[in-house]
């Protein structure tokens, strides 16, 4: 599956270092633009990742004796096929997720990032040394793979997501099985064919397509050590409750709610800006999008004027199309949930200044939603609480600081924030005092660099180890300790 064809795609799992139709059911991948169908993938069987465990197994026995400067070298050559196909597999992603070509490009150029960083694996599985601890003795760490893991990833970012695992994971001398979203197979399965020809071993890198049968298999399967997942919160605690029940580590990120405060001196051109770009890029599906917005003081109306302004200026449409910059949501089912919870925000009684239910310009037959902002939105109300994955924005008005904090704080969620304010000082105060894993201040997504880790708070993370960066050295390795004497 080399590029989007006019003919339906036949999407294949790689197991064993085969690409072939697994054994469960054959399900429709849709493009969301349209309706269409455009590929048809074949879920897997609990048979399926049994074979395919017991293979990476076996992979790995082998793979963790390659020495490290030799593992990334696949790596380094994966980074360049990446950049030379970059743009082909932006146009496979917007195809099936929806999200603007321009989104989906930056979100390839994001996951290549991780793969550089986990081409430094030499340098980042360094141990630590120290001689005579006591007399005659020494002491140093070492870092050791730990076998056999996992990844389960979500509709929202296929290419990128995928790569905050797998590269650190097989850097560090692992044999790795990703699990991608049924939704959106066809990005995942190009970069796996991808990964393939830059020259890792086979075993060492296996992909299969499925849904909760498939699940259910690799967090029972003794083989696999540790599992990564991305998703929302109710199935993130899930994996991670069923998950270290097996013994198994786990990394589950979940889902969010993330408010962008605005102070009275805030920079409100640039500001807007930045909300436009978070609350409603990638048609609100992203777990780092702001969806509660919370102006401070009489700042207020003047925001909201601007605000509605530049979102009813917005175009909606396909996401190849040139000019768009609000692609469909993933689907008919969450488009659906997604007007559900409009619904019950005016019912709720709050006030929408722009409302998303009817998109008259755009194909009757995607999956459309509209930018909407709810205004008068007080803190009890479903559209505040809870993680809608969608272009829905929520104002909650307060008259301080202090009050802002308290209401970020009183969320079950801590992924990230931001603060708008030209004032260091409020800024600072900010940072410090809110209870949440990544904070912004003036930015649009405060999404970290592959080097730094994913750090979600609350109910946004299950686990110890954070996604990327050092902690995804420390999640996919082992530490061992050696003290040493000479008689």
């Amino acid at each position: 599956m080399s590029s989007i064809a006019t003919a339906v795609a036949d999407v294949k799992s790689l197991i064993d270092g085969n690409w072939a139709s697994a054994g469960g059911q054959q399900h429709p991948v849709v493009n969301p633009a349209n309706g269409e169908t455009i590929a048809m993938v074949r879920h897997a069987t609990a048979a399926d990742v049994d074979r395919a465990a017991k293979a990476a197994h076996k992979a790995f026995l082998a793979w963790r004796e390659i020495p490290v400067v030799e593992r990334v070298q696949p790596l380094y050559r994966y980074k360049a096929l990446l950049e030379k196909h970059g743009k082909e597999i932006a146009t496979i992603l917007t195809t099936e997720n929806g999200k603007t070509f321009e989104d989906a490009f930056t979100e390839v150029k994001r996951g290549i990032q991780m793969v550089e960083v986990a081409c430094g694996m030499p340098s980042l599985m360094m141990g630590d040394s120290l001689n005579d601890v006591s007399k005659g003795i020494d002491c140093h760490t070492i870092r050791q793979p730990i076998g056999v893991c996992a990844g389960i990833t979500p509709f929202n970012f296929p290419a990128m997501v995928p790569m905050w695992m797998f590269p650190f994971a097989i850097a560090a001398g692992n044999s790795f099985l990703l699990k991608p979203s049924e939704k959106v197979p066809m990005t995942p399965t190009r970069t796996a064919e991808l990964l393939m020809e830059a020259g890792v071993p086979e075993g060492v890198f296996q992909l299969i397509h499925g849904g909760r049968e498939v699940v259910e298999a690799l967090l029972a399967h003794p083989l696999i050590k540790a599992i990564s997942f991305v998703g929302s919160s109710p199935i993130a605690k899930l994996i991670y409750t069923q998950g270290a029940a097996q013994g198994k580590r786990v990394q589950a990120l979940g889902g969010a709610k993330n408010h962008l405060v605005v102070m009275p001196d805030a920079d409100l051109p640039k500001t807007v800006e930045a909300i436009l770009s978070s609350s409603f890029g990638a048609a609100g599906e992203r777990c780092l999008a702001g969806s509660v917005l919370v102006p401070v003081g009489d700042v207020a109306e003047p925001l909201l004027k601007l605000l509605v302004e530049k979102t009813n200026a917005l175009k909606l449409g396909d996401g190849l199309a040139a000019g768009t910059d609000i692609g469909p949501v993933v689907g008919a089912e969450h488009r659906q949930k997604i007007l559900g919870y409009i619904e019950k925000g005016v019912a709720e009684g709050a006030v929408p200044l722009t409302d998303g239910r009817t998109v008259p310009f755009a194909n009757p037959d995607g999956a459309f939603v509209g930018p909407t902002i709810f205004d008068h939105v007080k803190p009890a109300m479903a559209i505040a609480r809870e993680e809608i994955f969608g272009p829905v924005l929520s104002v909650i008005r307060t008259k301080t600081l202090d009050e802002a904090i308290e209401l970020v704080n009183s969320s079950e969620f801590g992924n990230t924030t931001t603060i708008y304010t030209q004032n260091g000082k409020s800024a600072r105060e900010y940072q410090n005092r809110v209870e949440v894993g990544m904070v912004g201040v003036n930015m649009a997504v405060a999404a970290p660099m592959a080097f730094f880790p994913f750090a979600g708070w609350k109910n946004s993370f299950f686990g110890d180890l954070h996604a990327h960066g050092k902690d995804a050295v420390y999640f996919y390795t082992e530490q061992k300790v050696l003290m040493t004497r000479w008689f």
